[in-house]
């Protein structure tokens, strides 16, 4: 099989155009318990914000397509009756890249569940059966990749972190030259930026859509710890240090913009929350941010409206779809025009 980069194909930003947003709807009640009706509260908040500007590929169970329908069906989307485990779409689905004559094609990784850590019943044949809806080139790995694992900046520079992809419970036999060999011909990147670690608790052990996104080229942002009470205070220091010693595929130094972190956020049993405003979606008209009840969010919330001048800053709840342990990134899967 010839390489998408031998084919002229490369991951686009996220800030480039889009033609629509995959969803999987919250529907199982045995992992979220009491809190299922609040989260799709929240997610419908979510997808009407992306509706603005963007069609909506919803994945729907049987027992859920009616309230689904119910409480979507009057925004432009359409409904897929395609199994799925969870909501986590961002990496469940096919990871999509784009040739130099605009012309979409979707990757295809293998899935093993977080590392093993979460493997429900039908995640494995998500992206497949979404691939089997569109009529775009599919090409195959026989290596594990989450698209939280990975944020590029459509200008030939990618950042993952060590503590996912070179953890051994994801690709035991690659080591960092061929895992970064891999990422290269996948996603028609030049260069491969490694941060060491991610935010505690973090089911995804440190996906990238946490700690750092790209927001522009050669513009990356980060979190900063407003209190020494912050869970992430070294972690998130250690961040911006390694980020503002980088260059991108181009040579140039990053810019590294930095907004207040969250701080401290509890669930009801008082354990810590990987809560990131960074988990951001990059919509075609604004960019969604998820809160949390925290002191910091109207702060986070104008901060990063004032690095997206041409879209318009939403931040909308998200404590409840965290207990998953992710927000609207991670639930949610672009596909570009």
């Amino acid at each position: 099989m010839d390489h998408p980069k031998v084919l002229g194909y490369a991951q686009p930003a996220e800030w480039q155009p889009h033609s629509a947003c995959w969803l999987a709807f919250p529907s199982h009640q045995d992992l979220w318990l009491e809190y299922l009706d609040i989260v799709q509260t929240e997610f419908v908040a979510l997808a009407k914000a992306i509706a603005q500007s963007e069609r909506l590929e919803i994945l729907v169970l049987p027992e859920t397509a009616e309230l689904a329908q119910k409480l979507l069906g009057e925004l432009p989307v359409r409904f897929h009756q395609i199994p799925f485990g969870d909501i986590w779409m961002r990496d469940i689905t096919p990871i999509y890249v784009k040739n130099t004559n605009g012309k979409i094609g979707g990757l295809q990784f293998q899935w093993n569940g977080w590392g093993g850590k979460y493997l429900l019943e039908h995640d494995d044949r998500v992206a497949d059966q979404i691939l089997q809806t569109l009529d775009i080139p599919i090409f195959e790995f026989d290596w594990v990749l989450e698209g939280g694992a990975i944020e590029v900046d459509g200008e030939g520079t990618c950042l993952t972190t060590k503590q996912c992809l070179l953890n051994p419970n994801r690709n035991p036999s690659m080591n960092q030259e061929m895992i970064e060999a891999g990422l290269k011909s996948a996603l028609g990147v030049e260069k491969v930026l490694w941060i060491e670690e991610g935010l505690l608790n973090d089911h995804t052990d440190g996906h990238i859509d946490t700690i750092a996104r790209f927001i522009a080229p050669q513009t990356v942002m980060c979190m900063q710890p407003t209190s020494e009470k912050d869970p992430n205070y070294q972690v998130l220091n250690d961040i911006a240090n390694q980020l503002e010693s980088m260059t991108d595929a181009k040579g140039r130094k990053l810019n590294v913009v930095k907004i207040p972190s969250p701080n401290l956020v509890l669930d009801d049993e008082d354990e810590i929350m990987p809560a990131s405003y960074l988990n951001f979606y990059i919509s075609n008209d604004s960019v969604i941010i998820p809160t949390y009840g925290s002191a910091n969010d109207e702060l986070a919330v104008s901060e990063i409206a004032k690095h997206f001048p041409n879209r318009k800053a939403i931040g909308l709840s998200a404590k409840h779809i965290l207990l998953g342990g992710g927000a609207f990134h991670c639930i949610t899967c672009h596909q570009p025009q």
